[in-house]
C-alpha cells in the first residue's frame, strides 16, 4: 500500500510548556502532517531578577531541556536552541527553514496568549499556517461554563461541570523525529544565561524519564491514601507531579487517566475516595486557570472588587516581611514552610496556605507581595494557581476563605503536625524542646528557646485588627 504524502515538506514545533515526547498533541501532529520537523525551544533573553521566576526554577527547567535535547536525538532529531525574542527568532527559523507551518500547544497564561496572537500574525504575513492545540489542560476554560454561559465563579459547580465532561484521550509518543541537519542547533541554556547562580541540588530531578517515574510511584504510592495523608507536613505523601505538570514532563492528560485507571481497579471504597480526591486537585488547577482566563485582572487586583482598596501594611517599613521570607517570624509552622520553600524550592500545601494567611492576615501585608516570593522559588509555581491560593487565603479571591477566617498557626501546629516533626525538620534550633511548646506562644520567656527569634507579633492582637481593617472597608 502506497504511504500517503505527507500535508507539508517541513515544519517547526515550537516547544514551550510541553517538555516531553510522550503524549504531546501539537509534536504529534506535527510528525504526522510533515516530512520533516524542526523542533525549537526560545529562551527570553532578560538578565537578573524576574518577578515570575528564579534560580532553582531556572535550573528546573535547565534540567528538563537537556533531557528533552538528549530525548530529541535518540528519536533521530536535533532540538534548536534560540534565545530573544520569541517572534524575532520564529522569523528566523522560518526563513531559514523555509518552514510551511508552526505547531504550538497553547499557553494557558495572558502572556503567553498574547505572544500566540503575535505569532499567529507573523504566519500570515509569511503565508504559512499557524496551528495550535489544547494541551496543558483537560478542558479549555471556554468549554466549562455555567448554563447560561457564563464562567464559573465558585469551584465546587465548577467541579462538577468539570468531571461530568469526557476527558480527552493520550495521544502516542514520538518515537522518530526527521528533522533538518542544516540548522545551527545552537546551546543548551543554562542559568548563568540569566545573570542567576544556583549552587544546591534540585529536590526534583528534571526531565520526562524522572517525572514518568514519579508518575509511575504516585499511583503505586500516594494516591490510594492521598485523603488521609495530603495534610500531614511530615508524612510529604502527595504526589510531587506539580512541576512535571508545570513545565510539560508530563500531560495533564496521562495523570488523570492514570488515576482514574487506579481508581476503577482499588480494592476499597476509601482507596477511590483518596483517588477521586487526587483528581479533584486537578480540577482546581483548571479552576484557577478558568479564572485567569476570563478574568486576567486578578495578576493585579483583588478578584473580589468589594475588597479593592482594603488598608494594607507597607512592606518596607520594618523587618517583618523579610522575616516571613527567611524563616525568623518565631512561629515555628510559619519557618518551617519558609526554610522548606528556600531550601528546597517546595513547600507543603498545607503550610504553603498557613504561610500565605499568616503574610496577609497577621502582618496585614498584602497577598501581591508573598505570591511573588512563591512563584519565584516554588519548583512547581503556576501562575493562575499561585494567585488563586493567595487570594483564596487573603480572602480576596474566586470562592475564597471569608475575611473572618482566620488560621492560628499555633492551633494549625496542633492539627497537622502535633509531634512537631515537621518543624523540627527545618527548624532544627527547635529540635529539643518538647512538642507541646509548639501549639502554643512562649509562656515563660519571650522566646521558645534561647537560640530561637520570639514571635514577631501577637497573633490575637493582629487577628483583632484584620477584622477591624475588613469590617471599617465592609462598612465604608
Amino acid at each position: 500500500m502506497a504511504t500517503a504524502m505527507p500535508r507539508y515538506q517541513r515544519v517547526i514545533h515550537w516547544f514551550r510548556r510541553d517538555l516531553r515526547l510522550s503524549d504531546n498533541t501539537a509534536l504529534s501532529h506535527a510528525s504526522r502532517d510533515a516530512g520533516k520537523v524542526l523542533p525549537v525551544y526560545i529562551s527570553s533573553d532578560w538578565k537578573g531578577e524576574h518577578h515570575w521566576t528564579g534560580p532553582a526554577r531556572q535550573a528546573f527547567l535547565c534540567g528538563c531541556l537537556e533531557s528533552l535535547s538528549k530525548n530529541v536525538e535518540h528519536a533521530g532529531g536535533r532540538l534548536i536552541f534560540r534565545r530573544g525574542d520569541f517572534v524575532e527568532e520564529l522569523r528566523q527559523l522560518i526563513d531559514e527553514s523555509k518552514a510551511e507551518a508552526v505547531y504550538v500547544n497553547r499557553d494557558p497564561d495572558p502572556f503567553g496568549r498574547e505572544t500566540e496572537k503575535r505569532v499567529k500574525e507573523l504566519c500570515r504575513e509569511k503565508g504559512i499556517e499557524f496551528h495550535d492545540f489544547q494541551d496543558v489542560v483537560l478542558h479549555d476554560p471556554s468549554d466549562v461554563l455555567t448554563g447560561s454561559g457564563t464562567p464559573y465563579k465558585v469551584y465546587t459547580p465548577y467541579s462538577r461541570t468539570w468531571f461530568d465532561q469526557p476527558k480527552p484521550e493520550s495521544v502516542n509518543a514520538v518515537r522518530r523525529i526527521h528533522t533538518l541537519t542544516t540548522i545551527q542547533k545552537g546551546e543548551v541554556p543554562r542559568v548563568a544565561d540569566w545573570g542567576l547562580s544556583f549552587e544546591g541540588e534540585l529536590l526534583r530531578e528534571p526531565g520526562e524519564k524522572a517525572a514518568r517515574k514519579r508518575l509511575k510511584a504516585a499511583v503505586r504510592e500516594s494516591m490510594g491514601d492521598y485523603a488521609e495523608t495530603r495534610n500531614d507536613p511530615a508524612a510529604d505523601a502527595t504526589s510531587h507531579l506539580g512541576a512535571d505538570l508545570r513545565y510539560g514532563t508530563l500531560s495533564v492528560r496521562e495523570v488523570f487517566h492514570r488515576a482514574e485507571k487506579a481508581r476503577q481497579a482499588a480494592s476499597s471504597e476509601s482507596e477511590r475516595l483518596s483517588i477521586h480526591a487526587f483528581q479533584k486537585q486537578l480540577a482546581w488547577r483548571e479552576f484557577f486557570m478558568a479564572i485567569l482566563h476570563h478574568f486576567p485582572e486578578v495578576q493585579e487586583t483583588d478578584f473580589n472588587a468589594d475588597w479593592r482598596g482594603l488598608e494594607w501594611d507597607d512592606p518596607g517599613e520594618g523587618d517583618k516581611f523579610e522575616r516571613w521570607k527567611e524563616g525568623r517570624t518565631g512561629f515555628p509552622i510559619i519557618d518551617a514552610g519558609m526554610r522548606q520553600l528556600a531550601e528546597t524550592g517546595y513547600m507543603h500545601n498545607r503550610v504553603r496556605m498557613i504561610t500565605a494567611m499568616f503574610l496577609t492576615k497577621d502582618l496585614h501585608l498584602h497577598w501581591r507581595h508573598g505570591e511573588a516570593h512563591f512563584i519565584q522559588h516554588l519548583l512547581d509555581g503556576e501562575i493562575a494557581n499561585n494567585n488563586g491560593g493567595w487570594q483564596w487565603s487573603a480572602g480576596t479571591g474566586a470562592d475564597a476563605a471569608p475575611y473572618f477566617r482566620i488560621q492560628n498557626p499555633w492551633t494549625q501546629t496542633q492539627r497537622y503536625d502535633g509531634e512537631g516533626e515537621y518543624i523540627k525538620r527545618w527548624v532544627p534550633e527547635l529540635e529539643k524542646v518538647d512538642a507541646k511548646r509548639l501549639k502554643k506562644p512562649p509562656e515563660e520567656s519571650p522566646k521558645l528557646c534561647a537560640d530561637y527569634v520570639a514571635p514577631v507579633v501577637d497573633h490575637k492582637t493582629e487577628r483583632d485588627e484584620t477584622l477591624r481593617r475588613f469590617q471599617k472597608h465592609k462598612e465604608g
